[in-house]
């Protein structure tokens, strides 16, 4: 594990999860869930933040105040004798692929594509760690595993389209389509490179090292693909205090706590089956946007719910 878990090996309570997932315990659900919880947030404040700050400028402010807050637990990563220089070309593609690249594509498929098709798309990820765990990590796919998949993306169309799956009909590709999906892709490289560390001693590292290294990274990649931003002539902000706060809330609910929590399960899960927990990012972003427009929640959101779980406790089931 990255650092020291927060919940150990506790059990889970609930006698029915317990029975659809008694490989995973509290702490790595709960890791989970947090993660793709505070990730629904993130998607909410880029929708709103368009408009008042342009998406890479966005990203590499949300990465640098991180940095910043990270800086005093995680400095000593940056010392000479620090094993992040006997690992640089790990972490070079760990940043680029977990934080500089990802978060960028993110915001710039806002801009021009829907939250319905950006949300759609990004819940591929299950699919594409199955990929690239086949043909890179040579970790074949059970049958188990591919059925989870198909049932929790069934859950996740649900949720798009309201209890209407036949709005799938009707959806249209724009650039903003394509970003998100090599977005995602990037993120099951990421992924599978967490669980598979080879000779680096980065599980042994204090947890807030190990993110103060590829939160810095991260920041050169997004700085760098700033610098296009800005030589183009497209970088603004318009700063207030209510675009301050979403860009404080970025920096570390969806930066600091998600990462963390997305490394602890990961380990704890596994890539391809922590991958299905993603598919919770579109039912928490209905639920959060339901709470924010004061709607309550509707019966498909209960059955999407249902098809999730479902195709998580199928796919976990294989083991890791």
């Amino acid at each position: 594990m990255l650092g020291y878990p927060l919940f150990g090996d506790a059990k889970l309570p609930f006698p029915l999860i317990n029975l659809l997932m008694p490989q995973l315990n509290f702490a790595t659900i709960t890791y989970l869930l947090l993660a793709t919880a505070l990730w629904a947030g993130n998607a909410i404040a880029g929708r709103v933040l368009v408009g008042s700050i342009s998406p890479i400028t966005l990203s590499a402010v949300r990465w640098g105040l991180a940095a910043l807050l990270l800086l005093p637990l995680g400095w000593r990563v940056f010392m000479p004798g620090s094993a992040l220089w006997q690992n640089k070309k790990r972490f070079l593609l760990l940043g680029l692929f977990g934080v500089g690249s990802y978060n960028v594509l993110l915001y710039l498929a806002l801009q021009t594509s829907t939250a319905i098709n950006v949300t759609l798309i990004g819940a591929s990820m299950p699919i594409w760690m199955l990929f690239v765990g086949a043909v890179f990590y040579q970790v074949k796919p059970s049958i188990l595993q591919m059925i989870g998949a198909v049932v929790s993306l069934l859950g996740v169309g649900i949720v798009l389209t309201r209890g209407d799956l036949a709005t799938l009909l009707s959806m249209e590709m724009v650039i903003g389509d394509l970003l998100i999906m090599l977005a995602t892709i990037l993120w099951a490289f990421y992924s599978w490179m967490l669980s598979r560390p080879g000779s680096s001693s980065e599980r042994q590292w204090p947890w807030a090292e190990f993110l103060m290294a590829q939160v810095t990274v991260g920041l050169l990649w997004t700085g760098f693909f700033d610098g296009f931003e800005i030589a183009a002539g497209h970088a603004f902000i318009d700063l207030n205090w209510w675009t301050a706060s979403l860009i404080l809330f970025v920096a570390i609910g969806p930066s600091l706590i998600a990462y963390r929590c997305w490394g602890l399960g990961v380990n704890g899960a596994g890539p391809t089956v922590a991958a299905f927990f993603a598919n919770f990012i579109p039912l928490f972003t209905a639920l959060l946007s339901a709470a924010m427009l004061g709607e309550p929640p509707q019966l498909f959101h209960g059955l999407a719910f249902a098809l999730i779980v479902a195709g998580i406790a199928i796919s976990s089931k294989t083991g890791k």
